[in-house]
C-alpha cells in the first residue's frame, strides 16, 4: 500500500441539513463493499447516552483484502495495512473519517490460536473481507449534521492526494443526487471495479448450497441445526463439563435457517425498524451479506483509550412499564446472571492487559441495565490505554473475538463450542467495524445478525451456559434474542 505517513488534511463536506442516510444508503448499497455502520438505536438510559451517537456510510473500498479459512493467516497483511494508514484526522468531526473496514468473521480466531473448528461449513463466507476505503458520509445524530469526508488513499503521493479526494467526493455527490433507481458497479473513472457486485442473497436454484440437516420449529419456513431436545442437551452437556473444571462459561449458539425472499438491502431497511440497535451495520462482501441489529460493542479506541462492553444477562420486555422494571430489577439481581457477567468482565480486563499500559486497566461500569426493543441485557464497561507499541491490530489480536461470545477461560470455552455446534459461525460472533486514519476504531460483535449467502438466510442465536443453567430456559432465551430478526424474515 506504501501510503505515506506526512500529514494531509481530509477533503470535508458539510451536507445539506435534513441530510437522510437512509435514502444515501438506497443510492449506494448497490455498490461493492457497501458498508453502513448504522446506529438506529439510542438507549434510553442516562450512563450510556454515547452510546449509539454516529452512523457511518462508505462503498466501493479502493483495495481488498480478503481470506477463506483454506488461506494463510491474513493478520500480519492487517497489521501493514493498519501501519500505513497516514495520520490525517479531524478531531471535530466524527470518528471514521476513511481507513480500512470491513468483517472478521468467528472463525479468523481460529489463526490466532488452536481452537479447532465445528465439522460443517455447509454455508461458506470469506473469513476476513476488509477493505481500504477512502471516503465516508459521516453522521453526528446529537448534533443533527452530516459530512462527506475523502481522504483520496488510492494516491500515494502526497501532494496529489487532495486533488484525488476532491475528485472522489464530486463523484460520491453526483451519486447521492442522481433519482433512484441507479445502478452501476463502480464509479472511479477508467478503472475496473474494485470488487465483486453485490447480490441480493437470492442465488439461482441450481447455485444454491444444500444446507446440513436442519430440524423444524414453531415457525413454518424456520428450521434449526439442532432439534430442542438436542439443543437441551448439549447445554446439560457443557453443565457437566463446567462441573468437571474444565470451564466456568461457554456460549452456545443454535443456528436457525430461512431460504431468502428479498434483496439483502431491502431486509436490513425490515430489520432496522423491527429491532433498531446501536451496533447495528449492513456489509456487503460480494456473494454474501452481514445484516445486523446488534446491541453490542466489542472494542471503541478514542485517543489510545481501548474500551469493551461485554453484555451477558438477558430478560425479556413487556409492554408494561411497571412490568419492565420488575423484569429489570429481576435481572439485576440474579445471581447466575451477574456471576456470567462478571466472569466476562475478567476475561476481557486479562485480554486488555496484554496490550495496555500497566495498571490502566479498569471496570468503568459493572452489570448496568440497559433496555432495548425486545430485551434487557445487563452491560459492563472495562477500559484501559493502548502501549505506545501497541495498534490496534494488536489489540484485535489480544481479544479476538469478544468473551461474551465464547466464554471463559476463553480458548477452552471455544474448544467446547467447536465440539458442539455442529456448524461454523461465519460472521456470527465476529466483528463489523472500522480502523480510521488518526488511530480511531470501533467495532462491534455481530450477535442479533442475519447472514445472506447461498439463497439462504443465517439467523444464529445463543447464550451463556454456567454450572446454574437450566436447559429449557437457555433455549428459550435463544427464541427471545431471535424475537426481532425472525419479524423481518417472516412479516
Amino acid at each position: 500500500m506504501n501510503l505515506t505517513k506526512r500529514p494531509s488534511p481530509p477533503v470535508v463536506r458539510r451536507l445539506a441539513e435534513g441530510f437522510s442516510i437512509e435514502s444515501a444508503f438506497d443510492r449506494l448499497s448497490h455498490l461493492p463493499g457497501c458498508l453502513w455502520l448504522d446506529s438506529a438505536h439510542r438507549p434510553d438510559d442516562a450512563d450510556a447516552s454515547k452510546i449509539g451517537r454516529y452512523s457511518f456510510l462508505t462503498a466501493d473500498p479502493v483495495r481488498q483484502l480478503v481470506a477463506f479459512l483454506d488461506d494463510h493467516s491474513p493478520w500480519a497483511e492487517i497489521q501493514t495495512w493498519c501501519r500505513e494508514l497516514p495520520d490525517t484526522f479531524d478531531p471535530d468531526l466524527p470518528p471514521f473519517q476513511g481507513g480500512i473496514a470491513g468483517l472478521f468473521g468467528y472463525e479468523a480466531g481460529s489463526w490466532l490460536e488452536p481452537v479447532g473448528l465445528a465439522r460443517i461449513n455447509d454455508l461458506p463466507t470469506a473469513t476476513v473481507s476488509l477493505g481500504l476505503y477512502d471516503w465516508t458520509i459521516a453522521v453526528d445524530h446529537k448534533a443533527d449534521a452530516a459530512w462527506l469526508i475523502s481522504q483520496g488513499l488510492s494516491e500515494n503521493t502526497a501532494s496529489k492526494r487532495a486533488e484525488v479526494a476532491e475528485r472522489r467526493a464530486d463523484q460520491v455527490e453526483s451519486l447521492l443526487s442522481n433519482p433512484l433507481p441507479f445502478r452501476q458497479s463502480s464509479f472511479r473513472e477508467g478503472e475496473a471495479p474494485a470488487g465483486p457486485q453485490p447480490s441480493t442473497g437470492i442465488t439461482p436454484h441450481e447455485q444454491v448450497a444444500h444446507p446440513s440437516q436442519q430440524h423444524s420449529t414453531r415457525y413454518d419456513g424456520i428450521t434449526s441445526n439442532f432439534s430442542g431436545a438436542q439443543f437441551r442437551a448439549r447445554v446439560a452437556e457443557i453443565v457437566r463439563r463446567i462441573c468437571d473444571g474444565d470451564s466456568f462459561q461457554v456460549n452456545l449458539a443454535q443456528r436457525l435457517l430461512s431460504k431468502a425472499t428479498l434483496s439483502s438491502p431491502d431486509l436490513y431497511r425490515k430489520l432496522r425498524s423491527t429491532n433498531p440497535a446501536p451496533f447495528g451495520g449492513y456489509f456487503c462482501g460480494g456473494d454474501f451479506q452481514v445484516l445486523s441489529s446488534s446491541p453490542e460493542g466489542f472494542l471503541t479506541v478514542r485517543d489510545r483509550i481501548a474500551t469493551t462492553r461485554p453484555i451477558k444477562g438477558t430478560i425479556g420486555r413487556t409492554s408494561d412499564a411497571d412490568r419492565d422494571r420488575q423484569l429489570a430489577l429481576q435481572l439485576e439481581q440474579s445471581e447466575k446472571d451477574r456471576a456470567e457477567n462478571i466472569m466476562i468482565v475478567d476475561l476481557m480486563r486479562n485480554d486488555l492487559s496484554r496490550v495496555c499500559e500497566d495498571d490502566s486497566v479498569m471496570v468503568r461500569k459493572l452489570c448496568r441495565i440497559e433496555r432495548y426493543q425486545y430485551v434487557q441485557h445487563l452491560v459492563s464497561v472495562v477500559e484501559g490505554r493502548l502501549r505506545d507499541d501497541q495498534t490496534v491490530v494488536d489489540l484485535l489480536q489480544a481479544c479476538f473475538p469478544g468473551g461474551s461470545v465464547t466464554g471463559a477461560p476463553k480458548i477452552e470455552a471455544m474448544r467446547t463450542i467447536a465440539s458442539l455446534e455442529p456448524n461454523h459461525r461465519g460472521p456470527y460472533c465476529g466483528s463489523l467495524g472500522y480502523i480510521s486514519c488518526g488511530g480511531a476504531a470501533d467495532f462491534n460483535i455481530l450477535i442479533r445478525t442475519i447472514t445472506a449467502a447461498h439463497g439462504y438466510w443465517q439467523i444464529p442465536v445463543g447464550g451463556g451456559i454456567t454450572a446454574r443453567s437450566d436447559p429449557a430456559a437457555e433455549e428459550a432465551e435463544t427464541w427471545n434474542k431471535a424475537e426481532g430478526m425472525l419479524r423481518a424474515v417472516l412479516s
